[in-house]
């Protein structure tokens, strides 16, 4: 069973096709701490903040992502520190780490791409039955 940091990495280990090694060289932390947030089943203590700062680079992915994921694998719940609008009617959202990657790697797209992504969340958006908030 793996627990949420781990889910994390090794899916973006097999998406990007990286290694232990490349994340760690990248983001300035042991090959051995890489692998062993990566194959873990659970964490007993959260990881350093240095530790999860160069995850985060060595991934390139939201620093605040891996902390949640962090926390979650140490059994830890961190709260959402989204503050709701003083007007709205509903409490914010938690933060989503979909959403969080999604924004990350849009950023890096060249503005053409990124051209191409807005138009194909428009076009999906429209799909979308207009009774359910998130279109499901």
């Amino acid at each position: 069973m793996t627990n949420a940091l781990s889910q994390i990495i090794k899916d973006r280990l097999d998406r990007q096709g990286w290694s232990y090694g490349e994340v760690a060289r990248r983001g300035g932390v042991p090959r051995s701490t890489v692998h062993h947030l990566a194959t873990a089943e659970r964490l007993v203590r959260m990881p350093q903040p240095a530790t999860l700062e160069g995850l985060s680079r060595g991934l390139e992915l939201p620093l605040d992502t891996l902390r949640r994921a962090a926390a979650e694998a140490c059994g830890i719940h961190l709260y959402p520190t989204a503050e709701p609008a003083p007007d709205a009617q509903e409490p914010a959202a938690p933060a989503d780490p979909e959403v969080d990657l999604l924004i990350a790697s849009v950023q890096r797209l060249s503005s053409d791409d990124r051209r191409h992504v807005a138009a194909l969340v428009e076009s999906l958006l429209e799909r979308a039955p207009k009774d359910h908030p998130d279109g499901r």
